[in-house]
């Protein structure tokens, strides 16, 4: 991989990251059509992931500070509340990456026609968010475990993690900015720990300057494309523009399927 292919990958998931479109399904169909081997191309994945993940801090850092000074009173608030809902929300993704890392992995090896039926699924869940009329529900304890199963789920590439968890809050009857701020605040922590435990072996040798230059390259990308995103992305849901997805969705699904 080149630091072109990597600027346009680091586009590319950082458009489609906060986007319910399947950052880690385009990511795939991106790496296939660029000729890239999807089995040296993992740790990549990873950083462009933790780009992503940092424009979520600088878009939501006045609700972060807010909650991390209010859990650190120690009593129990709103804030501390609201920790403890994201906490609840981590723990399926957390069963899946301590118990099926190799297996989930096996799914991100150029398996075009999987992603596209993944992709799919995706926009079935789209268009039956749709369905439901827009209402004000705060989220609670059994709504956050259930919106972490949608996201555990959603480690499978083409299907779009905050499509399916911002899907699942609207079908449960939550207040559609709540349920979009709820959902890219409950991914930091699990995506932070997945990135420290891939990135400790990173080489950092005068011989391996390319692949780290190309990584850079990808990171800056996707950090500020998924800025932009995910601004965008807030607007959308409050506006409740997810059938258009939907659509893209179900047509990119059966492209890949019909080509993969």
């Amino acid at each position: 991989m080149n630091w072109i292919e990597a600027v346009l990958l680091g586009i590319l998931q950082g458009l489609t990251e906060f986007l319910p479109v399947s950052s880690s399904g385009h990511l795939e169909l991106g790496k296939a059509f660029l000729g890239i081997d999807p089995t040296h191309s993992l740790l990549f994945t990873v950083v462009v992931h933790g780009a992503t993940v940092l424009s979520t801090i600088v878009v939501f850092r006045k609700d972060l500070y807010t909650l991390f000074r209010g859990a650190l009173q120690f009593r129990w608030n709103e804030e501390s509340r609201y920790v403890m809902l994201l906490l609840v929300s981590m723990l399926p993704v957390l069963v899946v990456g301590l118990f099926l890392k190799e297996e989930v992995e096996g799914f991100f090896s150029g398996r075009v026609r999987f992603v596209g039926s993944m992709l799919m699924v995706t926009a079935l869940l789209l268009g039956a968010s749709a369905l439901f009329p827009r209402r004000e529900g705060n989220i609670g304890f059994l709504d956050a475990l259930i919106i972490g199963l949608a996201q555990a789920v959603a480690v499978l590439p083409g299907i779009s993690r905050s499509g399916a968890t911002i899907a699942t809050g609207l079908m449960l009857g939550k207040d559609r900015g709540a349920t979009a701020r709820f959902s890219f605040l409950m991914v930091l922590l699990p995506i932070i720990g997945a990135n420290i435990l891939d990135l400790k072996d990173l080489p950092v040798s005068s011989g391996d300057t390319p692949q780290l230059m190309t990584l850079v390259a990808g990171f800056l990308s996707a950090f500020i494309t998924g800025w932009l995103a995910c601004r965008w992305m807030i607007r959308l849901v409050q506006k409740g523009r997810m059938a258009y997805f939907a659509a893209y969705c179900l047509l990119l699904g059966l492209l890949a399927i019909t080509l993969g």
